[in-house]
């Protein structure tokens, strides 16, 4: 494991229509607390060394999570944050993913002097864009969530991490892009809705005549992310896919076979696997382990885990004979649920993740041909 992602609050101050966690079929949060006590936090950072020690890790990330984590206060991040980093012996990268409503002055000022990266969930530069970001009045989200984005991109650009965008089919793709390039991003990643083949994502399946709409969607972006003289942002999506067509292992779980190696742990101490399986059914994530009883390593030992360190023998029959299997590497894992059959599926998403990685390997193949010429941007793909 390299990336723990600690819950530092089990509720969030909106109410998302699309949200996986608090609308779909896993209720495991309601019986939660709201916050881990010092006791949990101490002994996630004991259970953190204790794997970095045996592993000889060197680096490790911690992303704080909730819910919304910033309803915890920014001064018990800091301070949870400085707990782990005096206890692991490696260097703790530590990021916060929030919504931005509560990033205030004083927010953004000690999470920067804490050394925390700041992530921020936002669906589009635009008020419409963020229709489904609503609080639990519904009232939307965007004055808030807009004004903190900017307030920390004005003030702390050095904690600013980058923005994460869910894809909605409803809005232009390249509009929705252009429209995050506003905020001065470091970074975006685009993240696909969270659906399976027994609960599809909107727009699944595809209509006649349009066999891959999310594929379509990003390869718009793509384009106008790639032609352009002058990268202003990295979309990490791209950059991953580019890396794998040309041999690099990926880092990120949605595409290639690379072990997937993050981990989290939950308000009262359990330990479960990343919160995108939840979208799936009631205690998929699950694995009944704590951080008072047993060791990351013992978590290792978990056969759902141990699918997702198994790489290509953890596909099934059709990803395997696939020739995108390599880049592709199945899709993400919560995609391929099917009730019944579990996950050794194609991902719900294949025919869009194929088109996808056709179209910017072909781009690939024409700037490789076109040399200096060709319309990679300047920058090399980090």
């Amino acid at each position: 494991m390299r990336q723990f992602i600690l819950k530092t609050h089990s509720r969030c101050n909106l109410a998302c229509t699309y949200c996986y966690l608090y609308a779909g079929p896993d209720h495991g949060w309601r019986d939660r607390p709201r916050q881990p006590t010092e006791g949990v936090v101490r002994r996630t950072a004991e259970r953190i060394a204790e794997h970095a020690a045996a592993h000889g890790l060197r680096e490790v990330a911690v992303v704080l999570h909730g819910g919304e984590p910033l309803l915890a206060g920014a001064e018990r991040l800091a301070a949870d944050v400085e707990l782990v980093r005096r206890t692991v012996p490696a260097t703790v990268h530590a990021v916060v993913q929030t919504n931005a409503t509560l990033l205030t002055a004083d927010a953004v000022r000690t999470l920067a002097a804490a050394r925390i990266g700041v992530g921020v969930s936002l669906d589009g530069g635009r008020a419409a864009h963020n229709a489904a970001r609503v609080d639990h009045a519904g009232r939307p989200g965007w004055p808030a969530a807009s004004a903190g984005l900017r307030l920390l991109a004005r003030t702390a650009p050095e904690a600013y991490a980058g923005v994460l965008s869910v894809v909605d089919l409803r809005y232009d793709p390249v509009e929705v892009y252009e429209s995050l390039l506003d905020f001065a991003p470091p970074a975006i990643d685009l993240l696909l809705p969270h659906g399976n083949w027994s609960a599809p994502p909107p727009g699944l399946p595809a209509p006649p005549g349009d066999p891959a709409p999310y594929g379509r969607w990003l390869t718009a972006v793509f384009d106008r992310w790639w032609q352009a003289d002058r990268r202003r942002t990295r979309v990490r999506l791209f950059e991953e896919c580019v890396a794998l067509l040309l041999g690099v292992p990926a880092a990120i779980e949605r595409l290639g076979l690379q072990p997937f190696t993050a981990v989290v742990v939950e308000t009262d101490g359990s330990i479960e696997q990343v919160d995108s399986l939840k979208s799936a059914y009631e205690g998929a994530a699950a694995t009944g382990t704590d951080v008072f009883r047993h060791s990351f390593d013992d978590v290792l030992a978990h056969p759902g885990v141990a699918a997702r360190q198994a790489g290509l023998a953890a596909l099934g029959p059709a990803c395997r004979a696939c020739a995108l299997v390599t880049v592709c590497g199945g899709g993400h894992y919560a995609h391929r649920y099917l009730a019944g059959e579990g996950f050794r599926n194609p991902s719900v998403y294949c025919a869009d993740l194929a088109f996808l990685i056709r179209h910017i390997g072909a781009r690939l193949a024409a700037a490789a041909g076109a040399g200096s010429g060709g319309h990679a941007p300047r920058e090399t793909v980090r």
